[in-house]
């Protein structure tokens, strides 16, 4: 189960940061960056948190609700790079970007900078707006990241459904975009929707 070892070995505050939606065909990247005070943080998040994708959509939703209804306990930002940024940057940059921005938001939605965010996975931003570790499978080692991972994927989610309801041929609702045998017959009799990452079909995934 995540704690606070990582956030504890470090002096200031140190936030967790985590993306979604790097793998699918349709939809932005979203990330998120969260503080966490384990002096204030009610117990259901102390016990709660873990990486997004052990959590079921319940959880996941209750546990979104939970963090930004905390109040001073968790500090956090929102953030998504969009479809178009995907297609121009890569889906690397563009992940990073959200990641930027949604430290950023951390930033101005608490007062005051971190000292250092913890990034999942092993590849950190070349630039950044405070310094950055890297820590592989971080979601289910880090309750800040842990948090962030439960942020970015709701958010996504959300954003999804919300399309879904614009594009119902595609069956968004079920896959969120990913590459389901389902979506991709959706997008060769259809054709891809506004909301597709043409970058993903120059490289054979949109329609391989």
């Amino acid at each position: 189960m995540p704690d606070f070892t990582f956030e504890r070995a470090h002096p200031g505050p140190v936030c967790g940061v985590d993306e979604a939606g790097r793998g699918p065909l349709a939809g932005s990247v979203a990330a998120a960056a969260v503080w966490l005070d384990p002096q204030r943080l009610p117990e259901a998040l102390l016990t709660g948190l873990n990486d997004s994708k052990k959590l079921s959509a319940r959880k996941r939703d209750t546990l979104f609700d939970l963090l930004l209804g905390s109040g001073e306990a968790v500090r956090y930002g929102i953030a998504s790079a969009s479809v178009e940024e995907i297609d121009r940057l890569n889906i690397l940059r563009a992940s990073h970007l959200a990641m930027e921005r949604a430290v950023l938001a951390l930033h101005q939605q608490a007062g005051w900078s971190c000292s250092l965010a913890l990034i999942d996975g092993n590849q950190a931003p070349r630039e950044f707006p405070c310094p950055t570790q890297c820590v592989i499978k971080g979601d289910s080692l880090s309750l800040s990241i842990a948090a962030a991972s439960i942020l970015a994927k709701v958010t996504r989610d959300r954003e999804m459904l919300a399309l879904d309801r614009q594009f119902p041929a595609y069956g968004w609702q079920r896959n969120m975009g990913y590459g389901t045998a389902e979506h991709r017959a959706a997008i060769a009799t259809h054709g891809p929707s506004p909301h597709h990452r043409r970058s993903f079909a120059r490289q054979g995934e949109l329609f391989g």
